[in-house]
């Protein structure tokens, strides 16, 4: 046992060769990031998430609570909550999300929300209504920092990475995020999951 973990630590230390640079996809849907505030507002006073299941990084959940989400064209019902709760509200959707809503989300990273869009959360017990906080989330890696090493990128750079398939794309500009509490995975959402064929688990590769 003791071998097999010096031989597994001594492989991960090694430098990755250029076709061994693959990173697993995850695709986000739709979903909202509540703060304690609100979530208060909308599912009722002492209201806590209720886990429904465990997401890929660590300590994040998706939860049994939905919501509507009401923009000035349209609704999107049964919008589902990820935990824990936050320090304030975010909303992530898609551009096709976007037209549905009537709203002009903008391209950010998470927790980049000033100046954001606004639209109105319905749950159960109430509504709240975000001037801004509505987001297309930028697509993104999360990477141990020994994972980072392998890779030779730094938490905070943009790089571009390829897909697999009949229907190949390469994703530039994409966000390197490293924390010791990342598992490495490549998120997605779900318009640009369906223009590339992506699932979840397929793979992309780091490109020069």
């Amino acid at each position: 046992m003791v071998l097999r973990q010096q031989l597994s630590k001594e492989c991960c230390d090694q430098p990755l060769m250029k076709e061994d640079k693959k990173i697993p996809i995850g695709i986000s849907n739709r979903h909202v990031h509540l703060s304690g505030h609100d979530l208060e507002i909308l599912f009722g006073g002492n209201a806590t998430l209720t886990r429904f299941k465990d997401l890929s990084q660590p300590g994040q959940f998706a939860c049994a609570e939905k919501v509507t989400l009401v923009g000035p064209k349209g609704v999107i019902e049964n919008v589902r909550i990820l935990g824990p709760t936050r320090n304030r509200t975010q909303v992530e959707i898609s551009v096709s999300d976007c037209f549905k809503l009537g709203v002009k989300a903008p391209i950010r990273d998470s927790g980049d929300l000033s100046g954001s869009a606004g639209l109105t959360l319905v749950g159960p017990a109430g509504s709240v209504t975000v001037p801004e906080g509505c987001i297309i989330a930028a697509r993104h890696i999360h990477m141990h920092p020994k994972e980072a090493a392998r890779f030779n990128v730094k938490d905070g750079e943009r790089i571009n990475v390829q897909t697999e398939g009949a229907r190949g794309v390469v994703f530039c500009e994409v966000m390197v995020r490293v924390s010791e509490e990342y598992n490495l995975e490549m998120h997605v959402d779900m318009d640009e999951a369906n223009a590339a064929s992506l699932k979840n688990g397929d793979f992309v590769k780091i490109i020069d």
